[in-house]
């Protein structure tokens, strides 16, 4: 055994965290700061936009738990859709055997998606699905007669998940790094952060989309259109900070990609389920992609649950003789996972929670503009319930902050700072540094103001300890 020192907070000597500091593995976490004094936050409660913690302090979950918990904590009727599915079947794979929940769900899924996207391959999360969206083209492209198709296109700082081919589609080079070599075949092209396009491009949104979709077709000429499979990318790009398409972009993608015969993937694991105001945010953009790729918000966090959707014409050739797609996950399609996306996406039709995000997605982002006229704020970006703050040291050139200036502002001030002051959010510098907003999306104006107010009070002094 091993003798560890107590935690002391206002509330004195708090064993948990002291468990949680020694046994808990925590998630993309610097651990040496609760080793150095600092406190494990233990989150014990949720209801509607709110969290508590075992301190009995109360907090706006300003990011949906992680872009996830779509209709809110709480919800007991989720909790007794898992009870009910478990009592009947708690558990049963989807390897050559079926069952009730997950044939539904898959069949609402494919009425849900665009196009012809009619084949729904579950998984366990977002990660998952974008590694089995990638060894489907693989597969696929063999089967047709086109074996050296093999490459994926995806876009700077874009964040795809943790499995080796996911993170090799990821175009965030620190998240990469310590477990190099990756799956190779990995090809990076530019987002679109059009605060940061090119100067002969900042007045034109249009044409600087254009620019960067034509950016694709260039990655795929050099690399050999026979070697390039698919390209991936997110209607709204998460890491970053919420890069929406410019006017004509994702259009262009899709011209890009019929004319190489590159499969289109809409990796939708944060902009599906409402974030962008519609099941799928391909559909609100109005062009379909080859396969969509999800997770999250499909059961509201209440369960863990992903899916690759993917278009008919895919699954052809799966459709005779031997051909089987030799992949799978225990857990993909759980039942009582599948009961509770089920139950959750009742929820969504009878509430009507993608047009509440339609109807007030204008005001979140008026609100939220407020905020520009901060020394700090240099831009203010988004759509739906999903926005991004990005954070400039002189707002006139857009000059942003050095590495060690990066940290101390983030990491050093902001993440504590907001925590404390009842918002729970993401300050983020995986690209610039940026505060990431995605609210449950149950959420009104009253929480808009609430937001607003404490980032006010936070940014303020942020600026004055520079």
């Amino acid at each position: 055994m091993t003798s560890t020192p107590q935690n002391v907070t206002e509330s004195g000597y708090d064993a948990l965290a002291d468990k949680a500091r020694d046994h808990l593995w925590m998630h993309f976490t610097r651990h040496s700061v609760y080793y150095e004094g600092g406190h494990v936050p233990i989150i014990v409660k949720g209801d509607g936009c709110y969290i508590w913690d075992d301190q009995g302090r109360k907090y706006f979950d300003g990011l949906s738990g992680l872009f996830t918990v779509q209709v809110g904590h709480g919800r007991k009727e989720l909790g007794a859709a898992a009870a009910k599915q478990m009592e009947e079947l708690a558990y049963f794979p989807i390897w050559s055997y079926a069952h009730r929940p997950a044939i539904e769900l898959a069949e609402r899924l494919a009425h849900y998606a665009p196009g012809d996207l009619n084949r729904v391959f579950f998984t366990s999360g977002g990660g998952e699905a974008v590694e089995t969206a990638w060894k489907l083209a693989k597969q696929y492209f063999k089967l047709t007669g086109k074996p050296t198709k093999h490459k994926v296109i995806s876009r700077n700082v874009a964040y795809h998940g943790t499995p080796q081919g996911a993170l090799s589609i990821t175009g965030i080079p620190v998240a990469k790094i310590p477990f190099e070599p990756l799956v190779p075949g990995g090809v990076k092209v530019p987002n679109t952060n059009f605060y940061r396009a090119p100067d002969n491009l900042r007045d034109d949104e249009k044409a600087f989309g254009r620019w960067a979709a034509d950016r694709i077709a260039e990655a795929i000429e050099f690399e050999g259109p026979d070697s390039v499979a698919a390209v991936f990318l997110e209607p709204v790009q998460n890491s970053g900070g919420c890069f929406p398409p410019p006017p004509g972009y994702l259009e262009r993608v899709r011209e890009i990609c019929d004319e190489y015969d590159v499969l289109m993937v809409a990796d939708e694991t944060i902009c599906a389920f409402g974030r962008i105001g519609d099941m799928f945010a391909m559909k609100r953009f109005g062009v379909d992609p080859d396969i969509i790729t999800c997770a999250k918000g499909m059961t509201s966090g209440y369960a863990g649950l992903g899916a690759m959707i993917a278009s008919e014409r895919l699954f052809e050739p799966f459709k005779h003789g031997t051909t089987s797609f030799l992949h799978g996950y225990t857990w993909g399609g759980h039942p009582m996972a599948a009961a509770v996306a089920m139950a959750n996406l009742d929820i969504f039709e009878r509430e009507d929670i993608n047009g509440n995000v339609r109807r007030n997605e204008g005001a979140f982002l008026a609100t939220l503009n407020k905020l520009r006229d901060l020394n700090i704020v240099g831009d203010v970006r988004g759509m739906g319930y999903f926005y991004g703050i990005e954070l400039v040291k002189d707002k006139v050139t857009r000059e942003t902050f050095n590495d060690d200036e990066a940290e101390r502002l983030l990491r050093g001030f902001l993440s504590k700072a907001l925590f404390d002051a009842g918002l729970y959010c993401r300050a983020d510098d995986r690209g610039d540094p940026v505060v990431q907003l995605a609210p449950p999306l149950i959420a009104g104006q009253k929480e808009f103001d609430e937001i607003e107010g404490i980032l006010r009070s936070v940014l303020t002094e942020a600026w004055t300890i520079l």
